[in-house]
């Protein structure tokens, strides 16, 4: 256990460096898997899915299987492995991280900080009105205000303390498991990223995706850093926001396929 904390932690301020290359790469396989659902869907003369249910409903089972598992790993009353891998990455961090670091990571982690999500659901929100997007105006609008009760009630359950860390740098009161920096991000930048996927032209959509996994990623792993969180809470969180993110699209989708049925020959996904 030791070598292994002492290899993340070792090593943590690299994978802050590659996440953009990670994101990159990730953009471009799941980019390439719709080029082909595209090009299916246009042989069939039908209208291409963004996300196939089946995708959906996978992603979203995933994701609630692994929330489970990591709070009944902590929510046990009794420390197990993962707590113990928990508080000693933690402390590997602290006595590694250059103070240095701490200003640049409370900067990114301000990107999926309340105000901000705010910002950007309010400034998204008036722009699909604009736009008569209706119905991906209501599943954006119920995406962005599900954040905050999922993540409190969640919160208010289990009531982890957060690690040690800097007041001057991390002043959330909220308790720590699950990290809701971690769940804004994931539906806040995910939902960004469907909604760029359904209204701009393809050429643009791996940097899309591209660009909504490198935020959340960064926002993640500096919740971590600054020790704002465990990892494991971040972990969660990401699961947590994945499984929202999953069925708000699955929504969004049905309401797509919906108004393509019933008119064929407008402009489908309003």
């Amino acid at each position: 256990m030791n070598t292994l904390v002492d290899g993340i932690a070792a090593h943590v301020l690299l994978l802050w460096v590659m996440l953009p290359l990670l994101a990159v790469l990730g953009g471009d396989l799941i980019g390439r898997r719709g080029a082909r659902r595209r090009m299916i869907a246009m042989a069939g003369e039908r209208q291409p899915d963004v996300m196939p249910a089946r995708a959906a409903a996978t992603l979203g089972a995933l994701a609630i299987l692994l929330f489970a598992g990591i709070a009944g790993a902590i929510g046990t009353g009794s420390p197990g492995a993962l707590v113990h891998f928990d508080t000693a990455l933690a402390a590997d961090i602290h006595t590694r991280l250059p103070p240095s670091a701490l200003p640049v990571l409370a900067t990114v982690s301000l990107l999926g900080g309340t105000p901000w999500v705010v910002t950007v659901s309010m400034l998204t929100l008036v722009i699909l009105l604009l736009r008569r997007q209706w119905n991906l105006a209501t599943c954006w609008a119920i995406a962005q205000i599900g954040i905050m009760p999922i993540a409190y009630a969640i919160k208010a359950c289990f009531q982890r303390t957060r690690p040690p860390h800097d007041p001057r740098f991390v002043t959330d009161l909220s308790w720590s498991f699950p990290s809701g920096h971690a769940i804004s991000s994931a539906v806040l930048y995910g939902m960004l990223a469907y909604v760029l996927l359904r209204l701009l032209p393809a050429r643009w959509h791996r940097v899309a995706i591209a660009a909504a996994l490198l935020l959340a990623g960064l926002i993640g792993l500096s919740r971590i850093l600054l020790q704002a969180h465990y990892f494991s809470d971040v972990v969660a969180g990401y699961a947590c926001g994945l499984a929202w993110l999953m069925l708000c699209i699955g929504l969004a989708e049905h309401l797509r396929r919906r108004d393509a049925r019933r008119h064929p020959a407008g402009k489908p996904g309003r």
